[in-house]
Order: structure tokens, then sequence, then C-alpha cells
């Protein structure tokens, strides 16, 4: 395996120190991540969707429940509150209405959102081992760089939800998959099966991953492929397969669930799962067809997750408010707009390398490669369209690619000095929204525009608050009207804003959340746009808009 094997010479000597310097710019570029996440948590207050995911983890260790919000699997949800059980935590009101956090919602935050930044370093040192496999200790060194200085990649894994966790496994399931191709032993296979199992218990979009794993490790040969299905790996698919389901079940605490079928929709050919009453509210209707499964309640999400995504769900993109969603361009779009144009440009000069065949696409990069073309053909028509967290497994698939310009440069000094000058520059681009880099954009978007573009957890998801209270501590004779989206109330953070309903007009200073100004989740799309007459005096958090409405203000 290149990039693992070292080679003395009879009599060689390791010069002191030698191992070291091996291995300080990969530790120097983790350490550059994990700085700008520490950044991000002390800086951003509790998203959306973090106290449900929160408060779900709490009701699976201290009640064995599985009932908040399942639509997700619990492994990030697990591990991001485990820390939680040492002390007396609590959050007061409903999933969607946060009133208090006690003992105090930045103790919240320290306290479960590392976690997710550790798995986020597990990614970027994932993705160094799997360069150095597939081409070199440069390549792989190039990766980490561009990985530390992703702004999705920080944002995300800088947060309680599972979006991070999704992103690590589904690239997780290519990498071991790449690996079990060039060593099917029976070690390899164990640990194929088990990252099988953390992608199932991490996000319900794996699925399909973990289907096109078994499909792969059936007919792949080391050297080859067989297509006659009396040569395939049958004992090995099916021991991880196992491994796989039963790792699967122990995430659920080996819950044993009754599911009922109602007799109409079988006999219709319409079958739907029936689930016990529980936080879901699903019911059955008699007369049905009972039988108990292990871990029903990962069935139970599967159903509703496949039923959100064909109902859709409000969205906002490019000026446009649609109740369903569903725009085939939607993510194509986002990547061009939330991604850096410096990682772009270089996986499009890779990609050309390789159409040309200046850079040779071996069989582990077509291995690799069928993860992310899956995953984007499903993107694609799904109707879930409300932030690039859903399309972050495709992340660390791009880095890789972008990296391994490195294997064209390197040998030609001009090229050497403009790939890292390429790294420099992201580096600036970065700094542009640190520490806000949830609400990331490229160059050719100025943030004064870009929630006319898209909005909620691509720009604005609740993360404001802590800007908007050290705001108020510095203007403290000023009188705040504040249209605020996200379901913790400003005053767990100590803001002392007045809350400005869709259909009042008020003066003074006016703090409208920019996925509010889009018009995503009002009754009236152009409730607060009103505004947008009057001068805007700041961003805070590139998410929070603070207009200067004058007194008597004219409507």
């Amino acid at each position: 395996m290149r990039g693992f094997q070292v080679v003395h010479d009879a009599g060689s000597r390791v010069r002191p120190g030698h191992g070291i310097r091996q291995v300080a710019l990969p530790l120097l570029f983790c350490l550059i991540y994990l700085a700008q996440c520490a950044w991000f948590i002390q800086t951003q207050s509790l998203t959306d969707d973090e106290p449900l995911h929160i408060m779900a983890g709490l009701d699976a260790w201290r009640h064995g429940k599985f009932e908040i919000a399942n639509d997700h699997p619990p492994l990030a949800r697990l591990l991001c509150t485990l820390p939680l059980l040492l002390g007396k935590w609590e959050i007061e009101g409903g999933v969607w209405s946060v009133n208090a956090i006690r003992p105090s919602a930045e103790g919240l935050a320290w306290h479960t959102r590392p976690v997710n930044a550790l798995l986020g370093l597990a990614l970027g040192l994932w993705l160094w081992m799997t360069a150095r496999l597939l081409f070199s200790k440069g390549t792989a060194n190039l990766v980490l760089a561009l990985f530390a200085l992703s702004p999705a990649l920080i944002a995300h894994f800088s947060l309680v939800t599972t979006d991070g966790a999704g992103a690590l496994l589904a690239f997780g399931l290519a990498a071991q998959t790449v690996r079990w191709r060039r060593d099917p032993s029976w070690f390899q296979s164990g640990l194929l099966g088990l990252v099988m199992a953390g992608g199932l218990l991490a996000k319900l979009y794996t699925l399909p991953l973990v289907a096109l794993a078994l499909g792969l490790v059936l007919v792949m040969r080391p050297n080859g492929w067989s297509l006659n299905p009396r040569h395939w790996n049958w004992g090995k698919a099916s021991a991880m397969l196992a491994l796989a389901l039963l790792l699967l079940w122990g995430g659920y605490f080996f819950h044993l669930t009754k599911v009922s079928v109602p007799v109409p929709s079988i006999l219709s050919g319409r079958s739907s799962l029936g689930f016990p009453k529980g936080a879901n509210g699903l019911k059955s209707s008699p007369p049905t067809v009972s039988f108990v499964v292990p871990a029903g309640e990962y069935l139970e999400g599967y159903q509703r997750m496949t039923e959100h995504s064909r109902w859709g769900h409000r969205s906002y993109f490019l000026g446009e408010v649609s109740e369903t969603g569903g725009w085939p361009l939607y993510f194509p779009v986002t990547i061009l707009l939330k991604w850096p144009m410096v990682v772009l440009s270089l996986a499009a000069a890779t990609l050309l390398l390789f159409v040309l065949r200046r850079l040779p696409f071996t069989a582990d990069l077509l291995v690799l490669t069928a993860f992310p073309v899956l995953f984007m053909l499903l993107a694609l028509f799904s109707n879930i369209n409300i932030g690039d967290r859903h399309i972050l497994p495709l992340c660390p698939f791009l880095l890789l690619f972008a990296g391994a310009i490195w294997e064209f440069a390197r040998g030609r000094r001009t090229l050497v000095v403009l790939v890292w000058c390429a790294v420099f520059l992201q580096v600036i681009d970065n700094c542009r929204y640190a520490p806000d880099y949830l609400s990331y954009f490229n160059v050719f978007v100025p943030p004064s525009q870009s929630y006319k573009l898209l909005t909620d957890s691509n720009l604005d998801w609740g993360q404001g608050l802590i800007a908007l209270r050290e705001y108020e501590n510095k203007h403290p004779q000023e009188k705040i009207h504040l249209a605020y989206f996200g379901p913790v109330k400003p005053s767990v953070y100590g803001v002392r804003a007045l809350p400005l309903a869709e259909t009042e007009r008020v003066s003074g200073t006016v703090i409208v959340s920019a996925t509010y100004l889009s018009g995503q989740g009002l009754k009236n799309p152009s409730s607060y746009r009103w505004v947008l007459r009057y001068p805007r005096q700041a961003i805070l958090n590139h998410s929070l808009h603070v207009f200067d409405v004058p007194e008597p203000a004219r409507y």
C-alpha cells in the first residue's frame, strides 16, 4: 500500500526528530481545525435543531426511549449528551420553544458540542489516511489543510446535530470499502461491518450507501470483479450485514418493538408499518397483522423520513418561498454559493486532469467515487431543501479530489507554489466570516445580499443571540425590537430586546433575522421587508440585520 511503506538502506539510521517532522504538519492542521471549532462554540448560540437533539439524547439515556423526533438515528445524540449525565441539566419548554436552560445555555454548549468536534477530527484523520493510501503524503497534507479551512465542516461539526456524524460515516463507508478491496481479510471485513453499523446509526440517508457497500463487497476482487454469483463473497458480505444489524439493534438498547401492518394496505399493495402510539403519535388501523422486530424505532424513523421527503419542507431558494421545496438545482447551486471557490476550483482542475488522462483514475478511485455519485443522485430528487448540511457527506470527497491536484503539481515548482498560494487564499476567505462559519457564502456574495439567495441552516439558524447580547451591552440606551428566528427564547442568553410581531410597525433599532427577511417560515413572506426602506446599520453574526427606523416612522 503506497504511502505506508518505509524502506531503509542497509545500515541506515532514522535521524533524530525525523518522526516528529513527519507528523508536525498534520498535527498543526488538526490544531487549527480544533481552535476554530472552539471559537465557534464560544460565540454561537444554540441553533434551531440542537435543543431537539439534546432532549432526545437525554431521553434515551435517562428513560431508554427513542420517541423524540426519531427520524434521526441515535448515535450522535447519545455521544453528544453523554457528558450531561454527570450533571443536572434541564431544558425547560418544548422541543420548538425553549424557555430556560439550567444551569446555563453556554455551559450546555460546552458540554455537548466538543464531542461532535472530535468526530470532525476523526473525519480529518480518516481523510488524511485515505489520501495517503490512494495518493501520497503530500496530497494527504494538502487535503487535511483544506479540511481544516472548510467552513461547512467546522460549523456542522461544532453543533449538536446528526449531520456531522452522517458525513463522517458516509465517507468512512467509501474509504473502508476501498481498503477491503485491497485486503478482503476477515479483519477488514469486521471493520467494514462496524462502519456499516455506524452509518446506519448516524443518519437514515446512509442506508443506500450501506447497500452499495454490500453490493460492491459481493462482486469485488483484489484484482478485478466477478459477475458470476457463484464466485461472489457471500460469506463475508453476510457476516458484515449480520454484524451491522446486531450493532444497530444495540444502538437502540436491544429494544423489541411490536409492529402492525393494516390488512387493507396489504391487500392494496401499499403496506405501511404501524407502531405503538408514543411521542410521534403513530397508530395502526384494525384489522392488522402484528409481529415483533428488533429496533423497530429505526423502521419507524425511516418511514417518517420517507414521508417527510415525499411531502417536502417549507423552503427558500433564490428569492422564492415554497411550501414543499423540490427544486432539482437546489443542491448544485447551494454548493456553488456555500462552498469555497478555492476547493471547487482545485477539484474541477483535478477532474479535468482525470478526463485528459494526465492523472490515472484507478479502480480504487472508481469504487470511492460511486458513493458520492449515488448520494448526489438521491439528493437531486429530495424535497427537503433546507441547507447544505443535507449534502455534507459530499464535502469530504470534494476535498479529497481537490487535494489530488498535488499529484500533478509535485515536481513542478511553479505549480507547487500556486497550490499553496491557493491554500493561503482559502485562509483569507475563511477569515471573512470567522467565527460565523455557519453563515459562510463565497466571495462573490456580499453578506448584505445573502438572505436573497438562501436562508435557514445555510445562513441564519438562530446562532446570533450571543452577538446580539454583546451589541446590547455596547448600546445600553437603545430600545431594540427583535424578530428572531430560532427555538431558544432570547432571554435565555440575557437578551433584553422586545419581540417584534409580523404585523407590528415600530421605530428605533429594529433587528431582523435573515430567515425572516427572506420570508421563510412566515404566514406572510413580506412581513418584515418594510425595514429594508431604512438604513442598515450592521449585520450581527452575519445573520441578524440591524436597521435604524426614524421616529416617527413613515410606512
